[in-house]
């Protein structure tokens, strides 16, 4: 595993599935960092999607907030039927 630093002074390091979480509190980085954007915690259900489906991208202006797993998976449909790619 490697650890990197990130602003916050916190370690992270990427998970088994490929997404960088935090060390102190194993939360994903893009959650932290869509929860920053929003001024808010997501709500249960809420998910998060990488624009460009790099896991480890976690810029803000490559996140997206979907209000349930369905519509998260639906763009994941498309960017299949787009893309070629999941």
């Amino acid at each position: 595993m490697g650890y990197k630093k990130n602003s916050k002074k916190n370690l992270t390091y990427i998970d088994k599935d490929g997404y960088k979480r935090f060390t102190d509190s194993r939360k994903k980085v893009h959650t932290h960092v869509a929860e920053m954007k929003l001024g808010r915690k997501l709500t249960p259900g809420e998910q998060v999607h990488h624009k460009n489906r790099d896991k480890l991208d976690n810029r803000r202006s490559n996140l997206w907030v979907f209000s349930s797993r369905k519509t998260h998976t639906n763009a994941h449909k498309q960017d299949k039927k787009r893309t070629g790619k999941w």
